[in-house]
């Protein structure tokens, strides 16, 4: 009974110090709910909706609260969706930016720095991969994380980021790697600039509004053009459904093109960005497929092969071939053909080329500015277009992020800009492998 006694007190001394351990524990717990949830990747895509720079609690000494919310200033200044996450080194590293580019749900350029590691992915229609694989290059020796995540976000910055920054930025609220008392930092920061960003961001959405305004008015002539060009074409065939010979495909095929038609001009009317020019296009290029169809059924022809239309100008209709054609000042290349094209390179004659207005006169489209690349997107589709149109101004400008920003990238059907939300609705192979000092695991 005595050792009963005595015990205990003895655990009741044990018991103290390790109840008091697990209090403190709790407090420092509940002092920093995002302490535990920062490490979960979900966390850290809810913080980077919120703000563009993330660092997480036990990555705190790469990234000071100030140095962090200095950065976020900046990024948002700049109305740029451009992303900074700051992880522990031992943060796992498999589809890293995959996974993360999928939580977030939002078009832009992704940099992470990762121990005494760093990498950057970016959607194609924000930056290029070998922009940013420049740019990861350019800083991938500076060592301490402050110099080079600035470094690596001004020179992103210098170099054109395509698209504005998210929307879910505007709500202000911070990152869960961030501290309260940083906020009221950044916020005094963003009075002392407020007037200047706001401004900065009004001009450049302004701008944006008035490039898409111009080209939209510049395709709205060609695609009236167009359009006009296709009804006189159904005019012509003189076709009607119950003239001798005609039977059910025939009638089907006319079918087609009469709605093609009736599409396109609905498509036009209620178009409102130049890139929804190219669901315009795209219909009247399978109106004419239509028609080419019929014409062949009526004369007893095999039917022809689908095919994009004429490169030189898509009113010719369906091409037929292809064949050699050298651009001013290009390199050679194989491009579609009608028939009468062909037979004018084959007589070492000119093309007939489709003009459009310009400041400086009629050009050809492939020379005429950028505003028509959702226009030939919806002729020739995304996967033969930049072959075809390599050391043309359009093609060159293609290429560029401001394009897609302020145009629509006609590689992606989806239109989306960067700060848009997509979703999962993105190519995972610009955030997959390849260069960067985290390697192919990400």
């Amino acid at each position: 009974m005595k050792a009963v006694l005595v015990a205990r007190p003895l655990v009741r001394l044990l018991l103290v110090p390790f109840v008091a351990t697990l209090a403190v524990l709790a407090l420092l717990t509940a002092a920093a709910p995002g302490a535990r949830a920062a490490t979960d990747l979900s966390k850290v895509a809810e913080a980077l909706r919120a703000d563009p720079v993330y660092v997480d609690p036990a990555a705190s000494d790469l990234l000071s609260a100030a140095d962090a919310q200095a950065l976020t200033a900046k990024i948002r200044q700049a109305d740029k969706p451009v992303f900074v996450a700051v992880l522990p080194a031992g943060y796992p590293t498999e589809n890293l930016f995959t996974n993360l580019r999928t939580e977030t749900g939002i078009t832009g350029l992704y940099a992470i720095r990762l121990g005494d590691r760093f990498d950057a992915r970016a959607d194609s229609g924000v930056l290029s991969r070998a922009a940013v694989g420049n740019l990861v290059t350019a800083v991938r020796t500076a060592g301490d994380p402050k110099a080079q995540l600035n470094d690596f976000v001004d020179a992103a910055l210098r170099g054109n980021v395509g698209g504005s920054a998210p929307a879910t930025w505007s709500g202000g609220e911070s990152g869960g790697g961030v501290e309260t008392g940083a906020l009221i930092a950044v916020g005094a920061v963003l009075a002392a600039g407020g007037a200047g960003a706001y401004a900065l961001i009004r001009r450049n959405r302004r701008r944006q509004e008035e490039n898409q305004r111009a080209a939209l008015a510049q395709l709205t002539v060609v695609v009236d053009e167009d359009i006009t060009a296709f009804g006189e074409e159904l005019d012509r065939l003189d076709f009607h459904p119950a003239e001798a010979g005609a039977d059910d495909a025939m009638r089907a095929d006319y079918e087609r093109a009469l709605d093609s038609y009736d599409k396109a001009k609905s498509l036009m009317a209620a178009t409102r960005r130049p890139e929804e020019v190219r669901a315009v296009t795209q219909t009247l290029e399978d109106g004419r497929f239509s028609l080419a169809q019929l014409s062949a059924r009526r004369e007893g022809r095999p039917l022809p092969e689908r095919r994009g239309p004429c490169f030189f100008d898509p009113r010719h209709g369906p091409s037929v071939a292809d064949a050699t054609w050298t651009p001013a000042g290009g390199a050679p290349r194989e491009v579609p053909v009608c028939a009468a094209d062909r037979t004018r390179l084959a007589d070492g004659q000119d093309p007939a080329i489709r003009e459009v207005q310009t400041a400086s006169g009629p050009r050809p489209y492939w020379d005429a500015g950028p505003a028509y690349g959702p226009w030939a997107g919806g002729y020739f589709g995304g996967g033969i277009l930049p072959g075809l149109l390599v050391g043309t101004m359009l093609g060159t400008m293609m290429t560029t992020p401001t394009y897609a920003a302020d145009y629509g990238d006609s590689r992606d059907p989806g239109g989306y800009e960067g700060g848009d939300m997509s979703g999962a609705d993105f190519d995972a192979g610009d955030f997959g492998g390849g260069g960067g000092d985290f390697g192919g695991g990400f």
